[in-house]
Parts: structure tokens; C-alpha cells; sequence
């Protein structure tokens, strides 16, 4: 993780770190080692786009607050583009036959395509494909 240029560091608290940690490798995301612990790893999603699942205890550390249970509050929506309609179709059936759950039905707006799930934390994932030619 180079740390000269922006990078987008997201904190997400897990219940339980290997069970998030196999479900978005099935959808073929990758992990840094050496941001990895027991309690917390770092998933990359692209290009100084990184994910930090971190059990819930550790993430406790980082705030007073009281963790949102994403199962029953929507604390944020994650988007992540994709390069095709398929795309989209494939990253979400793959969450789906992965444990995750729909969240919503896809929506097509002709130039713009977009499809939700949840991860099994319940935490809202959008795959989202935008056709910049229309």
C-alpha cells in the first residue's frame, strides 16, 4: 500500500473475520498479508482502493461509538464498478452462491446498470456498470 498519493481506506467491522474473508475471496477478491492479522485483514479492491474487514472487537478500538448492526441499519452502501452488464451479474450471483443475500432486484437505466447484495455481515454492496459512450 503505497502511501504518497490518496488512497480510500474503508473500515468495515466483521462478526466473524474468516467466514467474510471466504466469501469475497469466492468473488475473487485478494488480501494483503502484510496488513493481516486474527483480528483483521486488508482487502484490495483496486488501485489505492483498499477495505479493512476488522472483527468487531478490534474495530471498537477505533471508536466510541456504538457499532450499527448492518443487518438491521444501513450504515453505508459500497459501490464498486464494473466493466460490463455481465460483469455485474456475474460478481453478484457469485455473492449470492457465496452466502450473501439479494438486496435489491437489478436496475436498468438504459445507460447506466446496477445490481445490490449483502455481504454475510449484512454490510450493502452495489456492482454498478455506467456505458460512458451514452
Amino acid at each position: 500500500m503505497a502511501w504518497t498519493t490518496k488512497n480510500i481506506v474503508v473500515n468495515l467491522p466483521v462478526k466473524n473475520l474468516k467466514k467474510s474473508v471466504a466469501f469475497f475471496r469466492e468473488l475473487g477478491f485478494i488480501f494483503d498479508p502484510l496488513f493481516t492479522d486474527e483480528q483483521g485483514t486488508c482487502m484490495i479492491l483496486g488501485d489505492r482502493i483498499y477495505v479493512m474487514l476488522l472483527e468487531e472487537e478490534r474495530f471498537q478500538t477505533f471508536t466510541t461509538k456504538k457499532i450499527a448492526d448492518a443487518g438491521r441499519y444501513t450504515e453505508t452502501i459500497l459501490c464498486i464498478s464494473a466493466n460490463s452488464r455481465q460483469d455485474v451479474d456475474e460478481l453478484v450471483n457469485k455473492a449470492l452462491a457465496a452466502g450473501g443475500s439479494r438486496y435489491s432486484d437489478p436496475q436498468d437505466h438504459g445507460f447506466m446498470y446496477g445490481w445490490s447484495f449483502q455481504d454475510p455481515d449484512g454490510h450493502l454492496w452495489e456492482v454498478m456498470y455506467m456505458d460512458e459512450s451514452a
